[in-house]
């Protein structure tokens, strides 16, 4: 059956182009697309995905936040009192403000703080996205990190030592960070004083506490113990808060829609360009169907059949479609787009690739189902 799927498609090369055109445009669409938001989502929550969490902490924020990138302004004495409870071996301070950088070409940016104490920088960058320079710099006075992939949004060039203000306020790069990107914004890394110095903070002012828990405490209890003890503030798990903070920029930024409707009409739109040109494909053949039932062959044969010839453009379509969006992720890749073509997203690919070429095949399927072997005499 394979070797006549194979004459089937060599029959009419026009048709059997355009069969594979749209597989490849569809599935192309869809993994470019797919692939940006699950970047998109990755950015949202790398304030925590960038630092070295532990399965013992909690990240304390303002009660009513649900978003890591907002959260609203708590004080310093808290630090003290969560640091007291039964159950917490240590609770630390960490800042997160906006601030501008200022380079010596005259450009500007925006950026984001995040300061955290020294030398335990429990917001990170963590080591393995330390491009150069040492995490131990950060503790000298005005010094910060800066992202690589942020020179050509910047239109600038990031060195070690490369003299900046941040605010109007002299400041130096002592770390390259690649791959520490955030939404919306660039992080710069500091410390605690560095950052509430340049932010114009006052020695009070906090944004968040990342508490340790020693060995014999239980999380959830803890977090219940929080919220009873300070009802303003709300205590989380920070792989949970990294989901919360994906789901409320998805939906109040309606990006989760926007994508989504794109893959959407992506797959509609093969689905029925494959299923009319396997269909027209069909009625230009109807002969040779009409002559496969005259000559014995059953309706389950020859269905069959059509359906292997779907499948066939479905592989062939698809591994161009893969070949380019290989392509595409290695054209993005310098100017710090990170698409992950994983085993799992390139088997989804897959999947998808054949049901929309083969749920199209059934437009012809269904038409060479009620085909008479006498019709075509």
């Amino acid at each position: 059956m394979l070797k006549v799927a194979f004459k089937f498609i060599k029959y009419d090369k026009a048709k059997s182009v355009g069969i594979i055109t749209a597989v490849v445009i569809s599935i192309f669409l869809i993994g470019q697309q797919l692939g940006l938001l699950f970047f998109l989502m990755g950015l949202m929550g790398n304030l925590i995905g960038n630092a070295p969490v532990g399965d013992n902490e909690l990240w304390v924020i303002e009660g009513q936040s649900k978003n890591i990138n907002a959260v609203n302004r708590l004080d310093q004495r808290l630090v003290q009192q969560i640091g007291s409870l039964d159950g917490v071996d240590v609770a630390y301070p960490v800042v997160l403000s906006s601030a501008q950088a200022t380079f010596l070409d005259g450009k500007t940016a925006g950026v984001t703080l995040v300061g955290a104490e020294a030398p335990y920088f429990v917001m990170g960058p963590d080591s393995q996205k330390i491009a150069e320079g040492s995490i131990h710099s950060l503790i000298n006075p005005n010094v910060v990190s800066a992202e690589i992939y942020s020179e050509k949004s910047w239109n600038t060039q990031l060195s070690i030592d490369k003299p900046i203000e941040i605010n109007g306020k002299a400041a130096k790069i002592g770390v390259l960070t690649k791959g520490a990107q955030a939404f919306g914004a660039s992080l710069m890394y500091t410390t605690l004083e560095n950052a509430r110095s340049f932010a114009n903070l006052s020695p009070s002012d906090i944004h968040l506490i990342i508490v340790k828990l020693n060995s014999n405490a239980d999380k959830v209890d803890m977090q219940t113990a929080i919220h009873r003890l300070f009802p303003n503030l709300q205590a989380w798990d920070a792989q949970q808060l990294k989901k919360s903070t994906v789901k409320e920029i998805l939906i109040t930024s309606n990006m989760g829609m926007s994508f989504g409707t794109l893959v959407l009409f992506a797959m509609i739109s093969g689905f029925f360009i494959i299923g009319l040109t396997l269909y027209s494909s069909a009625l230009d053949r109807i002969r040779d169907y009409g002559t496969l039932k005259a000559i014995g062959a059953s309706n389950g044969y020859v269905n069959k059949l059509i359906v292997l010839q779907a499948f066939l453009y479905a592989v062939i379509g698809y591994v161009l479609a893969l070949l380019l969006l290989i392509g595409f992720k290695f054209g993005v890749r310098n100017s710090g787009l990170i698409i992950d073509l994983s085993a799992g997203f390139s088997l989804f690919l897959f999947v998808i690739t054949v049901l929309i070429s083969v749920g199209g095949s059934l437009f012809a399927v269904r038409k060479i189902s009620g085909l008479e072997p006498a019709s075509v005499f």
